[in-house]
């Protein structure tokens, strides 16, 4: 039985993710303890919250140094996507720099243009072993107001306001803008493609 664990910090909405894991027959362990999260087979990053204090957290108890140092398949959600990035526009912060591309703030050129980006939306593009072939054009469900503009590093595209990257990839690194753990179908075999990694 593989050993996954979720970071534990002070993002919301970890326990979501919990449950999705658990339906998938994998019982993690949610920690932020540093031996536990390097003895581990699988890391996910979740989160929902604010980029500044978020950063400030994970740098007090020097769990940014840790995350960058792992060596196993990691899955940023959501914020943890965008804490990954270089810098976000959220309280114009440094984030941890594993994938070399700022977080913008969406701009609306309309106004049927809602920010927070919010509700189910298609990946494009879609490439890397994170995503099986059938899983392009698919539909899964986003919230927020930021977003990671196209890069070297996307593995899916999504289209609101404009294009931007629904998920990212440089070496063990993964991560998702969309929630995978509130997709349904799609976002569990995704989930399902993680853990085989």
């Amino acid at each position: 039985m593989q050993k996954v664990v979720v970071i534990k910090y002070n993002a919301g909405n970890i326990y979501s993710v919990v449950h999705a894991l658990r339906r998938l027959g994998v019982e993690p362990v949610v920690t932020a303890d540093e031996a536990v999260i390097r003895a581990s087979d699988k890391v996910v990053f979740p989160g929902v919250g604010e980029a500044t204090t978020t950063m400030r957290f994970l740098k007090e108890r020097k769990m940014d140094e840790l995350i960058t140092s792992l060596t196993q398949p990691v899955l940023g959600i959501c914020l943890g996507m965008q804490l990954m990035c270089k810098s976000s526009e959220e309280g114009n912060v440094d984030c941890l720099g594993i994938f070399d591309v700022p977080v913008k703030l969406f701009v609306p050129t309309q106004q049927t243009q809602k920010i927070p980006h919010m509700g189910w939306n298609q990946l494009y593009d879609v490439k890397s072993n994170l995503f099986s072939e059938q899983l392009n054009e698919q539909f899964v469900y986003f919230v927020h107001s930021f977003y990671v503009p196209m890069c070297e590093h996307t593995i899916a595209t999504t289209d609101y306001i404009q294009p931007f990257s629904a998920a990212l990839n440089k070496n063990n690194f993964y991560a998702t803008q969309f929630h995978p753990e509130k997709s349904g179908d799609v976002g569990e075999q995704i989930l399902k493609n993680f853990l085989a990694l």
